[in-house]
């Protein structure tokens, strides 16, 4: 038998495991594909954890982040749960706490996913792997070339009509501000409401239209381009805004690349 460890998650509250757990259901797409890349095959993942891609298909899905189907996880029997304070709805992960041990992520900061990553890391005997992962997340932001040039104001955008952007106290906020950009809603928190007119006073140098959670695409970056004459539209991957597994070490290298097309562009107009 295996003695019982103690973890506390990001939220502060402790779970106890004997073990190594086998069975793991996963409530997020960041920390699903981490545990997939670490070698961790979950027996439940939620609609929206499409990578890798590879297992998506196969996947027994356990329905959306915000809509978990309780009973499917109950069926699972899981040793653990994995899930995240902003992307899971905290009734359902209430209920989920006085059922199965459950471990809860709070990142709104890139030092935030790397404290995950060391704390998944020690529940799955996994440190020097995520260690690893650290490291070279850390040497990749080392590299980055955009904040050794002029900032540029950003309006980040998630959804359409109505306009939701990215204010401070966000993870994506902290990517933007490590990136080199200044972020137009630095005097906003979370994920305020915009009206076009909201926007056209803002007056950012460029609005990003993410790809996610609404999927923006080239024919809403002519019309928000109609909309606000004065700002350039460009759509970006909202990946490498949002995920804070392992796919944030990829992060660095997209946005140097971002800033060399605008910068590009720039010196064309």
């Amino acid at each position: 038998m295996y003695p019982l460890h103690q973890y506390t998650d990001q939220m502060g509250h402790q779970i106890e495991l004997q073990g190594v757990p086998k069975k793991v259901v996963s409530l997020v797409p960041s920390q699903t594909e981490l545990l997939y890349y670490l070698g961790v095959k979950p027996v439940g993942q939620t609609v929206f954890c499409i990578h890798p891609s590879n297992e998506f298909k196969s996947a027994k899905k356990i329905g959306g982040t915000k809509k978990l189907q309780l009973d499917a996880i109950r069926t699972l029997q899981p040793d653990l749960i994995i899930g995240n304070k902003e992307e899971n709805d905290a009734e359902q992960i209430k209920t989920l706490q006085a059922e199965f041990p459950v471990w809860m992520s709070d990142i709104n900061t890139v030092d935030d996913s790397y404290d995950m990553l060391r704390s998944i890391g020690h529940i799955f005997h996994k440190t020097d792997e995520t260690d690893n992962l650290i490291f070279s997340t850390q040497e990749a932001f080392n590299r980055l070339i955009a904040p050794n040039l002029e900032r540029r104001e950003i309006l980040y955008l998630i959804w359409n009509k109505p306009f939701y952007g990215v204010g401070t106290n966000t993870f994506i906020h902290d990517v933007l501000d490590k990136s080199g950009f200044s972020n137009a809603l630095k005097d906003l928190t979370r994920y305020p409401e915009l009206t076009v007119d909201e926007i056209n006073n803002i007056n950012p140098d460029y609005i990003f239209l993410s790809s996610e959670p609404f999927p923006f695409k080239e024919e809403h970056k002519s019309e928000i381009a109609q909309l606000c004459p004065n700002a350039k539209v460009v759509l970006v991957d909202g990946e490498m805004f949002s995920w804070y597994g392992n796919r944030l070490r990829l992060t660095p290298k997209y946005i140097n690349q971002l800033n060399f097309n605008i910068r590009r562009n720039e010196s064309k107009s």
